[in-house]
């Protein structure tokens, strides 16, 4: 049997990583931050400010979770991030311009291949569920400029650590009433997939930038180029 037959016949729910995955991040926040940053008289490259950005904010994010002291808000370890770059690329700011610039992930639009796919998933039977490390009031903002109603919208909160922490996959599985097996979990970055499939989920890996997955022996399941080739896949 095909591994896309052995798909089809497992998988009954469809949980999507939020930021990267299904909303287009870094060209969203490059965008937002472009005139903010030329406004500020900073003359470096709006897209490495927010690479330096978002990898500062998911090292913080892994130090919280690995200290085990309780969990810190996504907004908050944002704020921390976003100064923290500003501070070593020398821009003056103030709270009222660092609140701004993380509220601007709420506004991420879906990557244009996004909805068409997962409204023909849902047309053949899947549920379809977020999984986010996005506080719970963040991801309610995001729903209007996503613009598909997801089936269910998990934020990490409801399980006191940030992915890929082996509780966040747990507690998804909790709140959608399904099998880890039966679950396919579909994100945009390596990590997320490495701890999917090593709490027992599927896993695809949407290999938008052509990069290589690594050698980690938590292989997934499946890799494609985008949603459209997912679905193809997997109807």
């Amino acid at each position: 049997m095909e591994l896309h037959d052995i798909l089809k016949r497992d998988i009954n729910v469809l949980v999507f990583d939020q930021y990267g995955t299904v909303v287009d991040m870094q060209a969203g926040l490059t965008d937002a931050v472009a005139p903010f940053l030329k406004d500020k008289g900073w003359d470096g490259e709006a897209h490495r400010f927010v690479t330096w950005w978002r990898r500062t904010h998911f090292e913080n994010s892994m130090i919280d979770a690995l200290c085990d002291r309780g969990h810190t808000p996504y907004r908050q370890i944002g704020h921390r991030a976003v100064s923290n770059v500003m501070d070593r690329s020398g821009i003056s700011y103030s709270q009222n311009d660092v609140q701004w610039l993380v509220s601007e992930i709420e506004k991420l639009k879906p990557f244009p291949d996004v909805v068409d796919a997962l409204g023909q998933l849902r047309e053949a039977g899947y549920k379809l569920a977020i999984l986010s490390n996005g506080d719970r009031d963040m991801l309610e903002a995001a729903k209007p400029h996503i613009g598909f109603p997801f089936d269910a919208t998990i934020s990490v909160q409801e399980a006191g650590y940030f992915k890929p922490h082996w509780k966040t996959y747990a507690k998804a599985e909790e709140l959608l009433g399904e099998e880890r097996t039966s679950i396919l979990f579909v994100a945009n970055h390596a990590f997320d997939c490495i701890g999917a499939k090593a709490f027992g989920m599927r896993t695809a890996f949407i290999d938008r930038r052509k990069r290589p997955f690594g050698h980690e022996p938590q292989q997934p399941d499946i890799i494609v180029a985008d949603f459209q080739e997912l679905t193809d896949a997997l109807i």
